[in-house]
C-alpha cells in the first residue's frame, strides 16, 4: 500500500526526523493560505500523486511569492502528471503539498527495504541523492553502501555513524544524521514498511539534516494491525478494478494484455501467465482467488474482468488443494450465468474432486472449453482469443 509523500513525512516526524515544514492542500485557495501561514520568500509547490519522478514530469515547483505560490497551484492541480513510473497516460494531480523553501547544499539518499536473503531490514545510502537511485546502483555500484540491520539491536549508533560519514556527511552534522537514520529505521519496523525512502535527504547550508522528499510503502500482510491505514488510503490513485477486488479479499493486477486469469495461488498464477506468453498470448491480469474461493468471489472475480474492454477471453486455471474442484467449478457456473459471459471461456482442473468438477462443468450447458492441462489450456485460450481478434477484424 503506497501513501503520499506528506504522510510520510508526518509519519517519520514522529520518529524524529527532520522534514520541511509543510502543508497539504486540494485547492488553489488552499494553497496560497499555506504559503501566508508558512511565511517566508521561497515556497514549493510540489504535485501528490504514487509516483517518482514528479520533478522531471513538471510536477514540483519553485515559488518565490504568493501570486507564484497561486499560479503554480493552478496549472499543477488538475494536470495528468506524466513520469516514468505513471505510464504514458499520467496521473491525475488531486492533491498538493506547500513546502518552505531550503537551503539545499549537498542531496543524498538513504532508504530502507527487507532484504530477503538475509531476512533482515537493509540500510542502503548513497551520496549520489536526488536522482534515480536504480541509475546510481548501475552505473556506480560502489557510491551504494549498505548495511544489514539485526533485528536483536536494531540499527546501532555505530553502523548509524558509518553510513553518515561513508556519504560526506560532516562531522558536525552526524548526529542529527544519527537520529534520522535511527528514526527512519524505527518507523519502519514498527510502521510494518516494505520500503521507507527518503530521496533526496539533504545538508543544508546551516549543516542541518532534512528529508526534503519521502516516500513510504506499508507491507500488505500487515494490514490486520493497521485499521490506521484505511485513512491513509487515496482510492483515486489506484485501480478501480483493483480497489473494487480488494472488496472481496482477490489478489488482483491490472494488466496489459488482453486474456483474463482466474487462479488459486499465487505461484499458479504466475505459471499461468508465463504459459500465456509462451504460446503467443497475453495476460490481461494477475487474479488469485486463493484457497477458500466462494460462488460470490469467482462471480465478483468475473465482473471485474468483464470491464476490461480489450478482453477476449478468460482462463480459469485451478488445482484443487483446499479448494475443491467441484465447488469453484459451480462457482464457474454460477457466475458464468449471472454475468452473461461474452467472451471465450476456458476452463482446467485437477486435484481433489477433479472429476465431479468436470461433470459440473460439462452439464452446465455452457459453451465452457475444457483444458486436459496447462499446456493444453493455453493454447486453447490463446486460439480463442485470437479468433475473437480475427471476427472483430471481419466486421469492421
Amino acid at each position: 500500500m503506497k501513501i503520499h509523500e506528506y504522510q510520510a513525512k508526518e509519519i517519520l516526524r514522529r520518529y524524529g526526523v527532520a522534514t520541511p515544514r509543510g502543508v497539504p492542500c486540494f485547492s488553489v485557495e488552499e494553497a496560497a493560505k499555506a504559503a501566508q501561514q508558512l511565511g517566508g520568500k521561497v515556497w514549493v509547490v510540489k504535485a501528490q500523486i504514487h509516483a517518482g519522478g514528479r520533478g522531471k514530469g513538471g510536477g514540483v515547483k519553485v515559488a518565490k511569492s504568493p501570486e507564484e505560490v497561486r499560479e503554480w497551484a493552478g496549472r499543477i492541480l488538475g494536470m495528468m502528471l506524466k513520469t516514468h513510473q505513471t505510464g504514458p497516460e499520467g496521473q491525475k494531480v488531486r492533491r498538493l503539498l506547500i513546502e518552505e523553501g531550503a537551503d539545499i547544499k549537498k542531496e543524498l539518499y538513504v532508504g530502507m527495504v527487507v532484504d530477503r536473503g538475509t531476512q533482515r531490514v537493509a540500510l542502503m545510502a548513497s551520496s549520489e541523492g536526488g536522482v534515480d537511485i536504480e541509475e546510481v546502483a548501475a552505473k556506480t555500484p560502489d557510491r551504494i553502501h549498505t548495511v544489514f540491520v539485526d533485528p536483536g539491536t536494531g540499527l546501532k549508533d555505530t553502523e548509524a555513524d558509518g553510513i553518515a560519514k561513508k556519504i560526506d556527511i560532516p562531522d558536525a552534522s552526524v548526529p542529527q544524521a544519527r537520529t534520522t537514520l535511527k528514526g527512519l529505521y524505527q518507523a519502519f519496523e514498527e510502521t510494518d514498511c516494505s520500503l521507507a525512502e527518503i530521496n533526496p535527504l539533504i545538508l543544508t547550508g546551516d549543516g542541518k539534516v532534512l528529508a526534503l522528499d519521502a516516500k513510504i510503502n506499508f507491507d500488505d500482510n500487515a494490514a490486520f494491525r493497521h485499521p490506521e491505514w484505511q485513512q491513509l488510503r487515496d482510492l483515486d490513485e489506484e485501480d478501480p478494478a483493483e480497489v473494487e477486488a480488494s472488496k472481496y479479499d482477490l489478489n488482483y493486477i491490472q494488466l496489459d494484455g488482453d486474456i483474463g486469469c482466474l487462479v488459486n495461488g499465487a505461484g499458479l498464477a504466475m505459471a499461468t501467465m508465463d504459459i500465456i506468453k509462451l504460446y503467443g498470448g497475453s495476460p490481461a491480469n494477475f487474479l488469485d482467488v486463493g484457497g477458500g474461493a466462494t460462488t460470490e468471489k469467482v462471480t465478483e472475480a468475473f465482473k471485474i474482468m468483464l470491464r476490461i474492454p480489450h478482453l477476449k477471453a478468460i482462463l480459469v486455471n485451478i488445482f484443487g488443494g483446499i479448494m475443491k474442484c467441484d465447488v469453484i467449478a459451480a462457482g464457474v457456473v454460477a457466475a458464468a450465468r449471472q454475468v452473461s459471459l461474452r467472451v471465450p471461456l476456458v476452463v482446467r482442473l485437477e486435484g481433489t474432486n477433479v472429476e465431479l468438477g468436470k461433470k459440473i462443468l460439462a452439464e452446465s450447458g455452457l459453451p465452457i472449453i475444457s483444458g486436459a492441462n496447462m499446456a493444453d489450456a493455453a493454447q486453447k485460450v490463446v486460439a480463442a482469443a485470437e479468433g475473437g481478434s480475427r471476427a472483430a477484424k471481419g466486421k469492421t
